[in-house]
């Protein structure tokens, strides 16, 4: 089979969105609404919404009274940004666009004023939102800024598993965020699809707040940031229209067919439309250059003509560079995708590795010893294996955990609720590998240094489930003791610094009559005393921890020499350690082990 020629869809979108009626009926409500406004009187941008409920859909429309000219945005201050961090504490609506990689962003402040206004009645709009109809949010010039940003909060307030997602469609629009608040939405793949961005050839809203015309000037936001889009752009003409994603191309383009001298009038964008759904219907194709025989820079060719760039002659336009550029733009977003780190797709060999490891973790312990301790000695040839095994799914779960951590807030939970019981017992099968080579090479503390994603993976679970552990519970687990894993993955680390206090004490006791019984290695024992006996009384322990050559049996033989010879004590005693004297850790296995209380001596 043939491989598929690569080129540019932008045209196929451009035509999806303009026969799907989607245009045409934003428009007709925005040209409604301004008919409404129309005797209304001039003052600072008033805002104006207008629902039409259809029966196929509901749409939503903004518009600003006055309508915004060129000459408002080219106004001292209208260019300001102001930053997330500043919208804390007077529109605290946006933080969700938050993440650690990411932790602040800027909007223009023109926009914000005009959303602010609509605050009070937020909650009536997304009351009048059925969850069962499509819902298309749309506004014309700074209308639209308002009508983006009513957008990013609703689709922090709906589940999009239960509610259909929303389209934000906007015409003549100004840019309204930097590169961070580009990057923030970029992290939500699914809500940069939300909008499209109709511009014609003739309105210089979108493009006056490029950087190179109009720098921010404002004390709250970094004076390098310079407006960025997001999201769907359909660029139209009279000769055409197609629509592009990528944001660099974008703002490149909008720079380059800027025009000082532009016209100051308000764009009317029903002939636009009109236009639009004509050459949908003719399948006009003459701009193609049959001469061109590469398919994607014939694709992206058509494209950047049908905007109108070569209609007539601009200053400083190099028209041929532009597309060389954007088909290198393309051609390097095709590699890049190709490369995206997608974790279903790797999803099944990673279980093969898990179902590996389960098989190893068996027969250690038919050996006696146990995986743990068995990794940690490198016994069998099977332990050289499990080293392939382990950096497999170590990568991929570092990999994945980065990648979520990376995400704003509540895309970063969701995706972290969906992938937590695999990440859980990722971490509880292969975290104590990487504890055994830990102590195998010498080390100490390993709980200082603990690798991040594992820390990570535990906070999520504490975050998603921090309630005690309850008797139904226990009683579940109880009856499949041998099957689970220990819960705290760590727990070998604190096995292996109980050993070491207790050689230490045993080095000291051994070099001097005088033994300092109120030691840290002294009340370190007695802590970890404490640790063992709260897990095992949850059943949240693996019963191979009693297994005869285990690491923790080690650490008993060695704990117990120290109670005979006194140095924790006379006749010391506690439940844990009369447990273990008694042999009653055997009915551990078959989940029968009571715990009566023994005072600590």
């Amino acid at each position: 089979m043939s491989q598929s020629p690569l080129f540019s869809s932008g045209s196929e979108l451009g035509n999806l969105a303009v026969t799907s009626g989607v245009l045409s009926d934003s428009w007709d409500v925005i040209s409604a609404l301004y008919r409404e406004m129309n005797n209304a009187p001039s003052s600072d941008f008033l805002v104006r919404f207008k629902i039409d409920k259809r029966p196929n859909c509901n749409i939503i429309a903004f518009v600003t009274w006055p309508p915004c000219t060129k000459e408002h945005l080219q106004a001292v201050g209208a260019a300001d940004f102001v930053s997330s961090s500043a919208l804390k504490h007077t529109l605290p609506l946006f933080e969700f666009l938050c993440s650690k990689t990411n932790p602040c962003f800027s909007i223009n402040k023109l926009a914000v004023e005009c959303f602010k206004s609509l605050r009070g009645v937020l909650p009536f709009l997304r009351s009048e939102i059925s969850d069962s109809k499509p819902l298309i949010i749309t506004g014309h010039g700074l209308g639209g800024s308002v009508a983006s940003l009513f957008t990013l909060w609703l689709l922090s307030e709906i589940n999009l598993s239960k509610t259909k997602r929303p389209i934000c469609v906007t015409f003549g629009s100004p840019l309204i965020g930097d590169e961070d608040l580009k990057e923030a939405i970029l992290q939500y793949s699914v809500w940069n699809s939300c909008f499209l961005h109709v511009v014609s050839a003739q309105d210089p809203l979108p493009r006056v707040l490029t950087s190179t015309h109009n720098p921010p000037s404002t004390e709250s936001a970094s004076r390098t940031n310079e407006y960025k889009p997001f999201g769907t752009f359909m660029l139209c003409s009279e000769l055409g229209f197609t629509c592009f994603e990528d944001p660099e191309f974008i703002l490149e383009f909008l720079k380059a067919t800027y025009s000082e001298v532009s016209p100051h009038f308000l764009v009317d964008y029903k002939p636009v439309v009109e236009q639009l759904q004509l050459k949908v219907i003719c399948k006009d194709t003459s701009l193609l250059d049959v001469s061109i025989s590469q398919p994607l820079r014939a694709g992206i060719t058509v494209q950047v003509l049908a905007t109108g760039l070569g209609q007539q002659p601009r200053q400083n336009i190099d028209i041929k560079a532009l597309i060389s550029k954007a088909v290198r733009r393309e051609f390097t977003l095709m590699i890049q995708k190709t490369q995206v780190f997608d974790p279903s797709k790797e999803l099944n060999d990673m279980k093969i590795n898990m179902a590996q490891l389960e098989w190893y973790k068996k027969t250690s312990k038919d050996s006696g010893i146990g995986y743990y301790d068995s990794y940690k000695n490198q016994s069998f040839t099977s332990d050289q294996d499990v080293e392939k095994y382990k950096k497999t799914l170590t990568w991929y779960w570092e990999k994945l955990v980065d990648e979520v951590d990376k995400k704003p807030q509540k895309e970063g939970a969701s995706f972290r609720t969906r992938w937590l019981f695999g990440g859980t017992n990722y971490r509880r099968m292969i975290e104590p590998l990487e504890i055994a080579a830990f102590y195998r090479d010498g080390h100490t503390g390993y709980l200082e240094g603990r690798p991040k994603h594992y820390k990570l993976l535990d906070q999520w679970l504490l975050n998603d489930d921090g309630r005690p552990a309850s008797n139904a519970n226990i009683n579940s687990k109880k009856k499949n003791v041998e099957a689970n894993l220990t819960e705290d993955s760590c727990f070998w680390a604190h096995v292996e610094e109980a050993r070491i206090s207790c050689k230490l004490m045993l080095i000291r006791n051994s070099e001097s009559s005088i033994v300092d019984l109120e030691g840290p290695h002294k009340s370190n024992l007695i802590a970890f005393e404490g640790y063992v006996l709260g897990l095992l009384r949850n059943y949240a322990v693996s019963p191979e921890i009693f297994l005869t050559k285990s690491s923790f049996m080690g650490w008993w033989k060695e704990y117990k020499e120290i109670i005979a010879k006194g140095i924790m004590g006379t006749f010391y005693s506690s439940p844990l350690t009369e447990l273990m004297k008694t042999r009653r850790y055997s009915h551990y296995a078959t989940g029968s082990l009571e715990f009566p209380e023994i005072c600590m001596q």
